[in-house]
């Protein structure tokens, strides 16, 4: 394990942010690892005590005017996304469309799934599908090499155009270049068949997700004065990934502030990253454990908000807006004693669609940071640097 250190706090106050060179002056800096798709890029974090976020600082918006016929509803929308894009990158969303019910029954069944006994979740080993769909067990994830071992499961299913209310079962309809990307199969229902309503729970919320999540896109176009239908044609078979994770409790450290790194026993829930494609709709319980780092170096607790989704920019948003939007790095530590379960809800363009970065990003003197590459090119290298550490000991920059 790479001796690059994070900070790891185990107070939560709620008192007023100070700024953040006081709060460096007063306990110290260290850098943090992450892989990106340019390589290894370090951010300079404060050691301060994890803290509430602010409703400032990750707002939370109504998006009832998304579905509004009226354009005045949809841009006033746009313009709060705009806003909570270009500062954190991470907002909650609340009157986004899907069903309590739905919720209610894809979280039941993820309990359903996870309070199995070992060997029956291993039925729906990942290792054995085509496609990584189904189950992953214990100690076999680390999304951040310099910390510890993810403590958790999960189970995911990739975007099936079968499921998608849009496609309407026509799949000879679908262009050969976009049925080249997709990653049909049903391994992962066939080794589930025996949890009654598993699959009905997640297809139903999944695609209800799919509903927002297409209107969002097009709340983002607005937001950055695009025609709302700018995108469409680049979602039509999107990148609509479901992943259900649970987290067992891990302990709280013992000391009493964050005045040393990470220390090496120390455990992480999922480790330090940013997402990949263009958002993450984010269901969370009750019970919390997600940090936020802001542009600051500051950790914010991102605590449940009944009745919302938290949403975040991803890698790929960022890249073809320049930079203007910002793809916000955040982990998971399920201090509270208590099983978390979450529900990301990944969307992204179709995989064999590809998008530069866009002329209303660029504003007078400034240029073009990044070039145009297709969203699979993109995942597959945000994949492979996820799992290269060369340069994680001896590289020394903020980013």
């Amino acid at each position: 394990m790479s001796t690059t250190t994070t900070t790891t706090t185990t107070t939560t106050t709620t008192e007023e942010p100070t700024s953040a060179a006081s709060l460096a002056a007063k306990y110290g800096t260290t850098k943090l690892y992450l892989s990106s798709g340019n390589g290894p890029v370090y951010r300079t974090v404060i050691k301060s005590p994890l803290r509430d976020a602010k409703p400032s600082e990750i707002p939370i918006i109504d998006v009832s005017g998304i579905f509004s016929p009226d354009l005045q509803d949809r841009q006033h929308v746009a313009s709060q996304i705009r806003d909570a894009a270009t500062n954190i990158g991470f907002f909650y969303i609340k009157n986004h469309g899907v069903d309590e019910a739905a919720i209610n029954n894809a979280y039941n069944a993820a309990l359903q799934f996870f309070r199995q006994p070992l060997d029956l979740k291993l039925r729906a080993n990942s290792s054995q599908s085509a496609f990584f769909n189904g189950y992953k067990p214990p100690a076999t994830q680390r999304l951040n090499p310099t910390e510890s071992v993810d403590v958790r499961e999960s189970f995911s299913w990739q975007y099936d155009p079968r499921y998608d209310p849009s496609v309407g079962g026509k799949l000879e309809d679908i262009p050969d270049e976009v049925r080249a990307q997709l990653r049909m199969e049903d391994f992962h229902w066939q080794q589930t068949s025996h949890l009654p309503g598993f699959k009905a729970a997640l297809v139903e919320y999944w695609t209800q997700a799919l509903r927002m999540a297409r209107a969002l896109v097009r709340t983002f176009a607005l937001s950055l004065d695009l025609d709302e239908h700018f995108f469409d044609d680049k979602f039509s078979h999107p990148d609509a990934n479901l992943l259900l994770n649970y987290y067992p409790p891990i302990p709280k450290p013992a000391r009493e502030s964050a005045e040393s790194a990470m220390d090496d026993g120390e455990k992480v829930s999922i480790g330090s990253h940013c997402d990949f494609q263009l958002f993450t709709c984010l269901y969370q319980d009750s019970v919390g454990g997600l940090q936020v780092l802001n542009h600051d170096g500051e950790w914010l607790s991102a605590k449940p908000v009944e009745g919302t989704f938290v949403v975040n920019i991803a890698d790929y948003l960022q890249r073809i807006t320049n930079d203007r939007y910002v793809s916000t790095v955040h982990r998971v530590q399920n201090w509270s004693g208590k099983e978390r379960v979450s529900i990301p809800f990944f969307f992204g363009f179709n995989l064999n669609e590809s998008c530069g970065v866009l002329d209303s990003c660029v504003g007078p003197g400034e240029v073009k940071k990044y070039d145009e590459i297709s969203c699979v090119d993109w995942v597959r290298r945000r994949a492979k640097m996820m799992h290269d550490t060369k340069g994680a000991k001896s590289a020394d920059r903020a980013d």
